[in-house]
């Protein structure tokens, strides 16, 4: 997919938050911090927990099933058990829209 696709409304995303939205048959986890919006697959890369229903502090997020934590500008695992980045996406937002692009 070499361009953005509008996921959600940028409105509609809470200060702190998250949302779950799919894209090309995968789950990926929205937040917001501030004016910021950042896109992460919703897996935790030590056991595959849901990154989406963690604890967000500031710019990490941590898995609800062992505590990893990863930058959610980035992906990259910032704390044990984790040791590999989740994969992140590109964002923008444009009016209303959060666009993202997927990876290829």
């Amino acid at each position: 997919m070499p361009d953005f696709v509008p996921v959600a409304k940028f409105s509609l995303l809470a200060d702190p938050g998250r949302q779950l939205v799919e894209i090309d048959d995968r789950l990926v986890v929205l937040f917001r911090v501030g004016n910021d919006v950042f896109a992460l697959d919703d897996v935790c890369t030590h056991d595959g927990g849901p990154l989406g229903e963690g604890d967000l502090e500031d710019h990490s997020i941590a898995c609800p099933r062992h505590g990893a934590k990863f930058d959610i500008r980035t992906g990259k695992a910032l704390t044990m058990p984790a040791t590999k980045a989740t994969v992140s996406y590109e964002v923008k937002i444009v009016g209303d829209d959060i666009m993202l692009k997927a990876n290829d």
